[in-house]
């Protein structure tokens, strides 16, 4: 159509003057391609002859300068143990579950969150179908029984996150066999199961082994099983290592087995660098599993906030190298992660734990380049004014992280009990959407330039887009430009066409480009029309 639209100007405009037909041709077509945006009219020498012809204007595929778009990761954690924040009680209906979760999700996304930390295994069970672990007490009350009519409540999630544009990160914990909430032990247990592999401390919690190489196997198995099985984003840990000591009753951690075998062997590492190392390999081993499976999918840890007290200096508090036997810094300065979420749990003002000097120091620590992204105590941060204090550590972590802010809420709970937390953030740090930073160290396929289609309504722009490999895409974003100033939009996947205004608050659209996101976060390049 746009082709016989240009020939059919071109003959009209030979039987006009030469003179009118030159200056027609140069007032008309500028670019490439004509399309439908604005109205012009050609009038030939024999009105009775040639009939008056109308069209509208649309350059397409020109070189615009577009805006930078927002980036900053804002997640938060959604805790399955001890039924604290989904589902709310174990004894649930499998639609009330599911509603819990919708809710859950429509509320992030109101509100502007691009990504959800959701806890699938918090003992040594699943909240997924597995082969390698029993259905969790937390999600039916009852430990190895599937839920009736069973569905899998990871893929749920997944997929319901990727409905809304966000991701979904799979929470998992290491090392933690059986919780004290999770009712007795029963015959399906892992405690049962891998006998050899637990231990009971004395809070009636039991933990695998973490030096035992069998307990590495069988947690990397669990990884691997979900990471190759399921469409996620990423795979998260928390600071549950070693135990803390409370849980034993300040007593060591009861490992003398795995221990002697070490000595008998030959080992030559005090007991606390054994600890300590065992950690470090699996870490690392995690890591490159990861990304062995599938490449774009991420692996982060949420460690405890103190590395070491005077790490800076004046830091007071647990150390979670000598007790988590955690070398969290470590981890960073080699790059065994992709995001890493030291959990910062006090104000801003606090003298022992000051929020800006810690994030401070582990940036200092990020040789890497990774991402850093704060864990917030949005539940229980102790101050008299929470929503005023979270908003002004989001806007600490911008300035502190500049190009590659992000955080994550502990916990979901923290953002529905407090009446002004969301508004303060929505109305604050959150008014607008946000892509998450983009992850350079992971190589990815570039995306196609997606196709822009615009048809002209008369008041408005009917405008569509596709991309060849859209089985790679995750969002899109739409840019308008009203007056020379541009709008930027962040769009779902499912999102494929939009009306758009030709004027809006006295001003009028001039072009419009279109750029698809992957996974990632990675932009393809765009394509723009400008409306004429």
């Amino acid at each position: 159509m746009k082709i016989s639209k240009i020939k059919l100007v071109s003959i009209l405009s030979l039987l006009a003057s030469f003179a009118t037909s030159c200056a027609a041709s140069n007032n008309s077509v500028k670019t490439k391609t004509v399309a439908k945006t604005k109205t012009s009219t050609v009038k030939t020498p024999d009105p009775k002859t040639v009939p008056q012809i109308s069209t509208t204007i649309i350059e397409e595929d020109f070189k615009v300068n577009l805006p930078a778009i927002n980036r900053e990761f804002r997640g938060a954690w959604i805790a399955s143990v001890a039924n604290i924040n989904w589902p709310s009680r174990n004894n649930l209906s499998v639609e009330q579950q599911k509603m819990e979760a919708i809710n859950m999700l429509n509320m992030l996304q109101e509100n502007n969150f691009n990504a959800v930390i959701f806890q699938a295994r918090p003992s040594a069970d699943a909240l997924y179908t597995s082969e390698l672990e029993p259905w969790s007490y937390f999600l039916t009350g009852k430990t190895g029984e599937a839920p009736y009519p069973n569905y899998d409540p990871v893929q749920f999630w997944i997929e319901e996150s990727h409905k809304r544009g966000m991701e979904l990160h799979v929470w998992l914990n290491p090392y933690r066999a059986h919780h004290s909430n999770g009712g007795a032990v029963s015959s399906q247990s892992m405690v049962n199961k891998l006998s050899d592999l637990t231990v009971r401390l004395k809070n009636g919690m039991y933990w695998f082994d973490p030096a035992n190489p069998k307990t590495q196997g069988h947690v990397s198995n669990v990884v691997k099983d979900l990471v190759k099985r399921y469409d996620l984003d990423a795979i998260h840990f928390d600071d549950y290592f070693y135990p803390y000591a409370t849980y034993n009753s300040g007593r060591d951690f009861p490992d003398s087995v795995s221990w002697n075998a070490y000595i008998n062997s030959g080992g030559t590492l005090t007991r606390a660098d054994w600890r300590r190392d065992s950690v470090n390999k699996f870490v690392e081993r995690i890591y490159k599993e990861i990304h062995a499976e599938k490449s774009y999918v991420r692996f982060g840890i949420s460690p405890f906030g103190i590395w070491k007290p005077g790490f800076p200096e004046g830091v007071v508090g647990s150390s979670q190298f000598d007790e988590l036997y955690a070398d969290a810094k470590l981890w960073l300065n080699n790059g065994w992660v992709d995001y890493f979420s030291p959990q910062l749990y006090w104000p801003i003002e606090s003298k022992g734990q000051p929020f800006g000097s810690l994030l401070n120091w582990w940036k200092s620590e990020n040789i890497m380049n990774r991402h850093l992204w704060p864990g917030l105590n949005t539940v229980e941060i102790r101050v008299s004014d929470k929503p005023t204090e979270i908003k002004n550590q989001i806007e600490l972590t911008r300035q502190i992280l500049v190009n590659d802010a992000g955080e994550i809420h502990w916990s979901i709970a923290g953002l529905t009990k407090n009446s002004n937390m969301l508004p303060t953030l929505k109305n604050g740090p959150y008014k607008e959407k946000a892509l998450t930073p983009k992850s350079p160290w992971i190589k990815s396929v570039p995306l196609d330039k997606p196709t822009l289609f615009t048809n002209d309504n008369g008041v408005s722009i009917q405008t569509s887009w596709s991309s060849k490999n859209i089985k790679n895409v995750f969002q899109w974003v739409l840019f308008t430009q009203y007056n020379g100033v541009w709008e930027t939009e962040i769009l779902t996947l499912e999102n494929l066409s939009k009306e758009i205004a030709k004027t809006k608050n006295g001003k009028t659209l001039t072009a419009i480009a279109i750029k698809a996101i992957d996974r990632l976060g990675n932009e393809s390049d765009y394509m723009a029309k400008k409306v004429k």
